[in-house]
This record gives C-alpha cells, sequence and structure tokens, in this order.
C-alpha cells in the first residue's frame, strides 16, 4: 500500500482520537523513519520518548526473536525466568532502594499502581498533583493530569486529587493537608512545555515529604532511561523518590510500564487488590533486558548529554538570531524551544521537510529524538529549523 492508501483505511476504520499528520511510516532504522512511499525522515519524536536506543535495534531483535518460540504468555500467578531477570537488572539499575517493581503495560498504568499503592500504604486518600503535569488518560492519573483540556470532558473525576504550583515549595506546602498521602510530580514537565525542576526543588521536597510523612512519587515515564544525560532524571539532583513511575523506552519499542517502590511500600499490596494479564509478559520483558543493556553498553545516558549539549547550543544560536524564539530549555536530548506564536506551520513545514517534531502545548517544540541521533542529522534540523524560522519571522514582523 502507499501512503495514501494506508491513510485512508485508518481514517475508516480506527478513532479518530489522535490528531493525525499527514504521513504513512513503515520502517525505521536509528534516528531515522521511512513512509510507504519511500521518503526518509529523521525522527524527533521518538515514539513520543519511547525510543531512545533508536528504532528496531539489532540486539532487541534478537531478543523477541529467540522468546518467541519458547513462551509468549506468562501470567504472574506463575512464575517467569525471563520476568525474574528483568525485575533484578531493574532494581539493580534504579536508585537505590526502589528494589520491588509491578510490571505493567503503559505509563498510565504504572503511575495507576502508584497512587493505589500510596492510597493503600499510608491509609490516606488525597494525591497533590503539580499545574502543568502530565500523567496519562486512565482514570486516576486523568485526576492527576491538570491540563483542563483533558479532563473536562469527563468530569466528574476521582475526588482526592489536587494541584499545586510546580517549582513552588511553599505552594505545595499550602496545600498539603492531613488527608494527603503523596505528592506526584515529574522531574522534567514534558507535556506541559519541557518545564525543568528548579534548582533544588526537588531535594526540598523530598526533605519536606520526610517532614510530613508523605510519600514522594516521581514520574520518570518521560525523563527515564538516559534521555535527561542521566540514566534517571532524579540522579541530577541526587534524589530517591519513594515510588517511581517508568514506561516509554523500558523495552526499546515494545509496551512496558513498571511502578518500583521501597520493599516495605510495595508490600503493602496484598494479594490480587492490583493486577493486569499482560504486565511483565516474556516477549516485553526479552525486550526490556536487551533494551537496558544496550542503554548500558552503548553508555547512552552519556550520548545524550553531548548530543544534547550541542543540539541546545545550535537551538540557542537561533534564539539570538530570531525574536520569535522566546526560550530554549531542556536537558539531554528532551528539548523544548518556545515560541512567540502558534508552531503549527513549523512542526508541518519541517513534515515537508523531512524532519518529525512533536509539540507540547501550543507554542513549544519538543524534541525527543532517539538517543542515538548523529550529529549531521542535528545538522539538518538545525539548518531546516534556520529556514523556517526566517519565513515566520518576515510573516510575523508584518503583522
Amino acid at each position: 500500500m502507499n501512503s495514501q492508501e494506508i491513510m485512508q483505511l485508518e481514517d475508516e476504520y480506527l478513532s479518530n482520537v489522535y490528531p493525525k499528520r499527514n504521513v504513512a511510516i513503515v520502517k525505521g532504522q536509528g534516528a531515522l523513519l521511512w513512509d510507504a512511499d519511500g521518503k526518509e525522515y529523521i525522527d524527533c519524536i521518538g515514539g513520543h520518548g519511547s525510543c531512545n536506543i533508536g528504532h528496531c535495534h539489532p540486539r532487541v531483535i534478537k531478543a523477541i526473536e529467540e522468546q518467541l518460540p519458547k513462551l509468549m504468555i506468562c501470567p504472574s500467578i506463575l512464575y517467569s525466568d525471563i520476568r525474574a531477570v528483568f525485575g533484578e537488572k531493574i532494581a539493580k539499575l534504579t536508585p537505590s532502594g526502589l528494589s520491588k517493581s509491578f510490571l505493567s503495560n503503559s505509563g498510565a498504568e504504572a503511575v495507576e499502581c502508584a497512587i493505589k499503592l500510596a492510597r493503600k500504604y499510608t491509609k490516606k486518600t488525597d494525591i497533590l498533583a503539580m499545574k502543568k503535569g502530565f500523567h496519562g488518560r486512565l482514570g486516576f492519573c486523568l485526576s492527576a493530569t491538570w491540563k483542563p483540556k483533558y479532563r473536562k470532558p469527563f468530569e466528574p473525576l476521582n475526588p482526592g486529587f489536587s494541584h499545586a504550583k510546580f517549582g513552588d515549595i511553599q505552594s505545595i506546602k499550602d496545600a498539603i493537608t492531613e488527608k494527603t498521602a503523596a505528592v506526584l510530580v515529574e522531574s522534567i514537565q514534558g507535556e506541559g512545555g519541557i518545564n525543568p525542576a528548579p534548582e533544588g526543588f526537588l531535594q526540598e521536597l523530598r526533605e519536606l515529604c520526610n517532614a510530613k510523612d508523605i510519600l514522594f512519587i516521581l514520574d520518570e515515564i518521560q525523563t527515564g532511561f538516559g534521555r535527561t544525560g542521566k540514566m534517571f532524571a532524579c540522579e541530577h539532583w541526587d534524589v530517591v523518590p519513594d515510588i517511581m513511575c517508568l514506561a516509554k523506552s523500558v523495552a526499546g519499542g515494545v509496551p512496558m510500564g513498571v511502578t518500583l517502590a521501597k520493599e516495605n511500600i510495595m508490600n503493602a499490596f496484598d494479594p490480587g487488590e492490583h493486577g493486569t494479564t499482560f504486565g511483565g509478559n516474556p516477549i516485553a520483558c526479552a525486550a526490556a533486558n536487551a533494551s537496558l543493556d544496550v542503554l548500558v553498553d552503548e553508555r547512552l545516558p552519556e550520548r545524550a548529554s553531548e548530543m544534547g549539549a550541542y543540539f541546545k547550543k545550535k537551538l540557542s544560536q537561533l534564539k539570538e538570531k530570531y525574536k520569535i524564539i522566546r526560550d530554549v530549555r531542556g536537558t539531554g536530548l528532551m528539548i523544548g524551544v518556545e515560541l512567540r506564536f502558534d508552531c503549527r506551520d513549523i512542526l508541518l513545514g519541517a513534515l515537508e521537510r523531512g524532519i518529525l517534531i512533536l509539540s507540547a502545548g501550543r507554542n513549544v517544540l519538543r524534541f525527543l529524538p532517539p538517543l542515538v541521533i548523529k550529529e549531521e542529522h542535528i545538522d539538518y534540523v538545525i539548518d531546516t529549523l534556520n529556514e523556517l524560522f526566517r519565513e515566520q519571522e518576515a510573516n510575523w514582523m508584518k503583522k
């Protein structure tokens, strides 16, 4: 099928909940994608941050191929060799003390588990999340997500959720009550516009949670697995949460979510109080084991730091050149470019020139490329953006 035929089929038979772009992707390798007509794209979307090791990494493909003829599903009421290996591997890779994990299928499920666990462990009901925060679109996590666009169509939502100002410790102190079970926060807000935690904020939050006997839940779904230049973003601030939510790049593109907690906290669940049919299935665990090995062996967090610094420097040079760019921010290969107008025309212009870029709100370009992206790819992105910004600035100045 060509691209047009694929798009027609999807539009006819699949739901319309996604704002589509007119491109039909059929192949990926490293930081590159190809559509059904053979056109090549530099991927700065990276599967919404789920493709850190690059598309179709050969070690992940090999791991899946070796597992497929052995076993494809093993419910968690039975023991599994490949799942046991993953449990040990992820515990050794994550911050010290987060030794127990619950395996699911997505980031939203990882957050759902964290919220249930916090309520069960503390015997308190309320969850304090952050303004501009995003934690998914399921029941509990939708209540924790801040943006009215996602919330209003489905109200009334679950009770017991409130929001404080991200980065403002006093706002959090003012919002805490005797019913607060946990504070839920991202190290760097992704959907909210690529907003890194201010220096010292996560340390202050950790100390506040200790003082108030409140659990600290960290959502590292988008920031984890090398994206920011460390294996996990919290390592930039030397902070360890009580519960950490992971997903996206954990399994190299195969669906998987992980909720990690300190042992005494995870043990608050009684058998049967939480579960999932497909969480921790052998195929996902095989892919995840290989993906984690690739991250370590190929030193991808370090690569993200180097390539991210190069990319951000080039973007900052564009900011000095064009008034339409309000800010360039981010860490590692999680970078946002805030514009003074809607970024839609930039996204579509980049698409026409073979670059896929994500947005984070109405006016922020979000860059989440695979960590294996090459300098030559970044240079092409910069040259293309230079052209697009020049065109847009000329139009903007006329208004």
